[in-house]
């Protein structure tokens, strides 16, 4: 469970394998192992695996300091460059995402390659301060219902259904959400990195998911408008975070992108 610093803050991280590196980055109320636990194993015999954990998440610390995409940006780089020598391939989720872009735009040495799965490029629409400001509201009100209403958008019905009624409240009764969510959903309602996307110049894949009720697909279609060169993969039938249940579909995007870009898989 190493260690780095950056801005007054102790960034944790985790490191798997060997090879050129894979940096993952995990979204709001995730961490290091909560969404790339699985995924891992899937790259560590040809690469090395890089996990940070942004302020909120893990045992990183930032003494309250203010939430923003630039320090959250500079703690995945941190880690980064602690780990292993660069350039890396880089993939966010959702506000893992957001930081990734931030990061190869102000980064490019750092950034070989980049993957934005369930990303988005400004929260300044009406349905996403909604969005926001509901689930802010939820989590001060009742955790139960906020942990229903992040189940209920963040999977598909498929998924939900595939969970069947003991799944589902199995994941009630479990200890998420983290104590930093708060931070990062307040930083998720302030986002805009529009200025940044284009400034970014690796090989990008924007991958979106058609029944995201959480992060609307419609967000990653802003990254691919606005990054140059970039590709959009809209996965039908997925929600933000079915993948989490079985990430092989994601895993094999993942691999055929790195093997256009990347020395090795």
């Amino acid at each position: 469970m190493p260690f780095t610093s950056t801005r007054e803050t102790r960034v944790q991280y985790e490191v798997d394998g060997q090879g050129p590196g894979l940096v993952l980055v995990h979204g709001t109320g995730g961490d290091a192992e909560k969404v790339f636990g699985n995924v891992v194993g899937h790259f560590s015999a040809t690469r090395t695996v890089v996990r940070p954990n942004f302020s909120g998440s893990g045992e990183t610390s930032d003494g309250g300091a203010d939430l923003t995409v630039d320090l959250i940006a500079e703690q995945v780089a941190a880690a980064t460059r602690a780990a292993v020598d660069g350039p890396v391939d880089l993939l966010g989720f959702s506000l893992g995402a957001v930081a990734a872009a931030a990061v190869a735009a102000t980064r490019p040495d750092l950034v070989r390659s980049l993957i934005l799965v369930g990303g988005w490029a400004h929260s300044t629409s009406p349905r996403d301060q909604y969005y926001f400001q509901t689930w802010a509201k939820l989590l001060d009100t009742d955790r139960e219902l906020f942990k229903r209403f992040s189940a209920l958008t963040g999977f598909s019905t498929a998924a939900l259904d595939r969970f069947g009624h003991d799944g589902l409240a199995y994941s009630l009764a479990d200890a998420w959400p983290p104590a930093g969510i708060d931070r990062q959903i307040d930083l998720g309602r302030r986002v805009d990195i529009r200025r940044l996307l284009p400034q970014i110049t690796a090989p990008t894949l924007v991958i979106g998911f058609a029944e995201d009720a959480m992060i609307p697909v419609e967000g990653s279609r802003q990254l691919n408008a606005a990054i140059p060169g970039s590709r959009l993969v809209e996965v039908a039938g997925e929600g933000h975070m079915d993948w989490f249940a079985d990430p092989t579909g994601l895993v094999q995007l993942t691999r055929d992108f790195l093997a256009e870009h990347s020395p090795s898989t």
